[in-house]
């Protein structure tokens, strides 16, 4: 057994991981907490912000929370939902406007991370990651 803390040392390594899409995404004045955001709802819109929460695997006030500033910021739209209980988040015309740009620098970082680690190590990653 390793003295090493699993949870610090997957932590340090997801906060620099974080940093690098984030950097590269900062121009567009999104972070990729907010990236992910936006492609789960493009992916699945309307959805709820309790399923979407369910997606990212957050919980609801957080979500709520994190959708309320990209709303603020023109991305996101709010609409009651099918139930009239929750609201339903969709995309804005700027929204999907800003995933058509981004889509290509998150997809340069992977190939960054992919490159640094090899393609042996990404898929070992990926897989223990995956079991956990």
């Amino acid at each position: 057994m390793s003295n090493a803390c699993y949870c610090i040392v997957l932590r340090k390594a997801s906060r620099r991981i974080s940093a690098v899409y984030d950097e590269a995404l900062a121009p567009y004045g999104i972070n990729i907490a907010q990236f992910s955001a936006i492609r789960n709802i493009i992916r699945h819109e309307p959805i709820s912000l309790t399923d979407l929460a369910d997606k990212l695997d957050l919980d609801r006030s957080t979500v709520g929370r994190n959708m309320k500033v990209l709303e603020r910021m023109g991305i996101v739209a709010t609409a009651t939902g099918a139930d009239h209980r929750e609201a339903a988040l969709s995309l804005t015309a700027e929204g999907k406007a800003l995933l058509v740009k981004t889509e290509p620098i998150w997809h340069d970082v992977q190939v960054q991370i992919e490159d640094r680690l090899g393609p042996e190590h990404s898929r070992q990653l990926s897989e223990l990651l995956e079991a956990i």
